[in-house]
């Protein structure tokens, strides 16, 4: 069903979802999510602030690149500092100073990225404290108080990601404890008039699993749907299948949220597809390590070319970085290991990501989205066919 200029709205207590226009030539929707600390425009894109920070970057830099939702992670604040301490300070928007909508996932990614030092049982995991090696238990009702202490706008059910590639069986059977962790979920959620609860769809590159799964979960009527368990070491045409087969039976009105996916050609791929909003630490771990995305593609600032370059590091981009700091400073900055340059690197790169969401957005609303994401690749040497780019 496409929906044009006339809104269709859905309301779940502490969200409110309301598509605006579903595009003529793909899947691509445009909407507005309402929530307790704003709303936000989607297609977005979510900058990672694992430890309530985004590495490096204060809120006022967020505000500041236009950023919407921040993500923060369960798992590390539930170690550090405490949710009991995050609770106490009034949630995380006051503990961090923070002013609009934030989103927390379950943990269960960090705990299933373990590997070796735990243990899933029907009640949860068992595993060991990556700091100091304690012995730990999460199950998904410790999953959701904290994330409850914690206050974000956005929660996730606490679910397993399976590995790339993983059995039919063992596929199989995570899916169906997944969902029964997932009905246990909706059972402890103490604030679901303040705290939008999402389900996590899985079923790795099994269509039948994604469809059944995605069925099951939305007979629990989430007020949205995650996909998980996808770029995790899957090729892009398995994992742009993942999407097409969970969001096949994701109902139209309501939000769509790609887990861990941030990539140039992973979000026009998604929003082709139908996905409202996407998360990844991408921009800024490769800013950490002197990369640049600009217009002109990717660029790795410590590069010898640049020693002597005082133009912005890219002259179609409106972020403070490229208003205030050329290329032969930057490139100084991060040879010696400067914070200073992280910051900046990290400022631009979350910015080029946002105005790409803006440039998708209008795009969408003047029916040239295709138009635009063959643009975009042209100009980063991506080929969806040989898997070049990023």
């Amino acid at each position: 069903m496409s929906v044009n200029k006339l809104d269709a709205q859905v309301n779940n207590m502490a969200l409110k979802f309301t598509l605006h226009k579903t595009a003529s030539d793909s899947k691509a929707r445009l909407a507005t999510i309402d929530l307790k600390h704003g709303s936000v425009e989607t297609p977005m894109f979510m900058p990672v602030g694992t430890l309530a920070t985004v590495k490096h970057l204060s809120p006022e830099d967020l505000y500041n690149i236009k950023s919407q939702v921040v993500l923060s992670n369960t798992y590390h604040l539930w170690l550090r500092p405490g949710s009991d301490v995050v609770k106490q300070a009034g949630g995380l928007n006051k503990f961090m100073n923070y002013k609009g909508p934030m989103l927390t996932d379950s943990g269960g990614f960090q705990v299933f990225s373990l590997g070796k030092i735990r243990t899933i049982v029907e009640e949860g995991v068992h595993f060991r404290n990556h700091i100091n090696g304690d012995k730990l238990f999460l199950t998904p009702e410790i999953s959701i108080g904290v994330q409850n202490d914690l206050g974000a706008d956005i929660i996730m059910s606490f679910d397993e990601c399976p590995p790339y590639p993983a059995t039919y069986e063992y596929m199989k059977n995570s899916c169906d404890r997944t969902l029964r962790w997932a009905k246990r979920g909706l059972g402890a959620h103490q604030r679901p008039d303040e705290q939008a609860l999402f389900g996590i769809v899985q079923g790795g590159e099994y269509t039948d699993l994604r469809h059944a799964h995605a069925k099951a979960l939305v007979e629990m009527d989430f007020p949205g749907y995650s996909i998980g368990g996808t770029s995790v070491g899957e090729p892009k045409d398995v994992m742009y299948r993942m999407i097409e087969d969970a969001i096949e039976y994701l109902p139209e009105d309501k939000p769509r949220y790609l887990m861990g996916v941030g990539s140039i050609n992973g979000l026009f791929e998604g929003v082709i597809r139908g996905v409202d909003m996407f998360d990844c630490v991408l921009p800024t771990r490769i800013a950490r390590h002197g990369a640049a995305m600009t217009s002109q593609g990717r660029v790795n600032i410590k590069r010898a070319e640049f020693e002597y370059d005082f133009s912005p590091l890219d002259s179609e981009c409106d972020c403070e970085t490229c208003k205030n700091y050329t290329k032969a400073y930057l490139r100084h900055l991060t040879r010696t290991n400067e914070g200073l340059g992280m910051r900046l690197l990290s400022i631009h790169n979350l910015r080029f990501l946002l105005k790409l969401m803006e440039r998708i957005r209008e795009a969408i609303k003047e029916d040239r989205l295709l138009e635009l994401r063959d643009e975009v690749y042209a100009s980063y040497g991506i080929d969806e066919t040989n898997n070049k780019g990023f």
